[in-house]
């Protein structure tokens, strides 16, 4: 371990011991046997503990900054009341001077700053752990924010990365009380997750996609970017100078339309989620302003979500289940996401779900508000730990549907979404949908097909020279077994009729054909 390392990893256990968080280190493999982590248990019950976790990431600066802020939004794994106390974390940072910006900005663009712009305003206009944003106006005359990324920082957050992958494995290695939360799995997350925010050519392509994915819709505007004055550590973007969402919501003049914002704002994000699968993962009022004309703005795109083709369909399906309060279909379907396990108590789920829809669904809804909050809780009751693109989803759709109601508190949010929702469903539906999965089907058994001959010599060529075992739940300790398992194989492949075909049979009825000649080949080789 070299002195840097040392020396920082020494601020870190100072810092812990300072707010009481030692305990998780100190426990070792010999205390856990003897059943020592009692004392681990009762510092998370601890009421202060979300207070003091706070201060002590705050303390050791950005990394654990961003590192709390991420938690903030998974209350599904470090509870509602940590989760909450994290949301106030500030990402501020003393401000650096104009010669640094000025070095780091001519370095980046390969020029003289006073030859790339016009003017370069000394002054900041906003700062944060990472970077700062400062206006300039470009030689062609636009008017550009530019954010530019703080010296060193890279290396920093990669220190303390290595370190904190450290405690998180040594944390859950002896410490029972935290295995559950998966500690190196969420260091994982984390590590992809800031390593893309501090490379601002990520931002800057999510503002190109976002933008073109809205390229036809007047009513919502995503900053212009200039690709000749970005590069990883320096973005320059539109400068938009428009109405803060606290000052439309507080206006009594008539320049605003506030039934028609709502309506935008809320449209456009059931956009983003369902139909582009591309969203805002931090849509809160600070990164939404409203232009003239009553257009919507999206600023800081740094942290987007992601839904391929599949999971945007089967979540629009969850949400429909969700609506119609279907909790039997609602339950087969996270299964079949892989989002809960098939053994899973599903008496007591399908008993507390029903009492949430209850709860909830007993008068008249037209909003998720605390809907989203209390299927969160309880899944993390359960135990599930949700995919991160789904709570990032949950969070964004709440902070929005707060801005919607805001805005119009009489707007039915549910209402919007419905349709949305049956409309993807409907998708799946389609011939031109079926057509393509028949197709995706037919490259994926065409080449199963290719591969059944070679693996099929393998696989005799394994049993003949006794290298493969086979393990079945049933007795095959005598003929009679064997030949039954044989016989039920042959006649339920002759009675398939359906699924694509194959040497002029269904695909289904060869591989059972197939699984009944190696039976029968250990047959053979067991009982001559």
């Amino acid at each position: 371990m070299d002195k840097e390392t040392k020396e920082r990893l020494g601020e870190i256990r100072a810092a812990m011991k300072k707010y009481g968080f030692d305990k998780i280190l100190g426990q070792t493999a010999k205390n856990k046997i003897r059943g020592k982590d009692d004392e681990t248990h009762e510092l998370f019950l601890d009421d202060e503990i979300p207070v003091k976790l706070r201060l002590m990431l705050q303390d050791l600066g950005t990394t654990f900054i961003k590192l709390g802020q991420l938690l903030s939004t998974r209350p599904d794994v470090v509870g509602d009341r940590i989760a909450d106390e994290l949301a106030n974390l500030q990402d501020d940072n003393p401000a650096i001077t104009y010669d640094q910006v000025k070095e780091i900005v001519e370095r980046e663009l390969n020029g003289n700053i006073d030859d790339l712009f016009k003017e370069f305003k000394h002054e900041h206009l906003a700062t944060a752990s990472i970077g700062q944003v400062h206006e300039a106006t470009l030689i062609t005359g636009e008017r550009v924010a530019i954010k530019i990324q703080k010296e060193g920082i890279t290396d920093k957050i990669d220190l303390d990365l290595r370190i904190l992958k450290y405690i998180a494995n040594r944390a859950d290695k002896f410490n029972s009380n935290l295995k559950k939360i998966n500690l190196p799995g969420i260091m994982e997350e984390f590590d992809r997750s800031i390593h893309k925010e501090i490379d601002y050519n990520n931002e800057f392509m999510n503002m190109q996609r976002i933008e073109m994915n809205f390229v036809d819709n007047p009513s919502i505007h995503i900053p212009a970017t200039y690709p000749e004055y970005c590069t990883s550590k320096v973005l320059t973007m539109e400068f938009i100078d428009g109405t803060k969402l606290n000052d439309v919501y507080e206006s009594t003049s008539d320049e605003f339309d506030k039934k028609l914002l709502a309506k935008n704002v809320l449209d456009s994000y059931l956009q983003q989620l369902f139909i582009d699968g591309f969203f805002h993962g931090d849509p809160h009022p600070g990164n939404v302003m409203i232009l003239e004309d009553n257009v919507v703005c999206y600023l800081d795109l740094g942290m987007m979500g992601f839904f391929d083709e599949k999971f945007k369909k089967d979540l629009s399906e969850v949400v429909l289940l969700f609506m119609d309060q279907d909790v039997d279909g609602l339950i087969n379907q996270l299964m079949y996401m892989d989002i809960l396990d098939y053994d899973i108590d599903t008496s007591s789920l399908r008993r507390d779900l029903n009492d949430l829809f209850g709860r909830y669904f007993g008068v008249q809804l037209n909003r998720f508000d605390g809907v989203l909050e209390a299927l969160l809780s309880l899944m993390q009751e359960y135990g599930v730990i949700l995919p991160n693109e789904v709570v990032t989803m949950a969070r964004g759709l709440s902070m929005i549907e707060a801005i919607a109601h805001n805005l119009d508190p009489e707007i039915d949010v549910f209402a919007s979404i419905k349709p949305v929702a049956k409309q993807i469903a409907k998708q799946r539906m389609s011939p031109k949908q079926r057509l393509k999965g028949k197709k995706s089907n037919l490259i994926l058994y065409e080449h199963m097909l290719q591969s059944l001959p070679k693996l099929l010599t393998r696989t005799i060529h394994k049993i003949d020279n006794e290298e493969l075992q086979f393990r079945f739940e049933v007795d095959i300790t005598d003929k009679v077994t064997i030949v039954a398992l044989i016989s039920a194989l042959l006649i339920a492949s002759s009675m398939v009729s359906f699924g694509p075909r194959a040497f002029d049979m269904p695909v289904i009825s060869l591989i059972g054909y197939i699984i009944a000649i190696i039976l029968s080949i250990i047959g053979i080789k067991k009982f001559k």
